[in-house]
């Protein structure tokens, strides 16, 4: 076994991990939780008030 022996089995490594990673973020059974964690910057606090507010910027 050489280095490019090596190498092959690393770049098929990386593409069923590459695979894997695309099956789990683009699986029906996570679209509900991808769209609500999408959509958390627009809730609301308790108390009525947006979570950020452009007055209050350091500069």
């Amino acid at each position: 076994m050489d280095i490019n022996d090596v190498r092959g089995l690393g770049s098929v490594f990386a593409l069923i991990a590459f695979s894997g990673i695309l099956w789990w973020a683009y699986g029906s059974s996570r679209k509900k939780r991808f769209d609500d964690d999408a959509h958390i910057p627009f809730h609301n606090n308790d108390d009525g008030m947006p979570l950020h507010d452009d007055n209050d910027r350091s500069k």
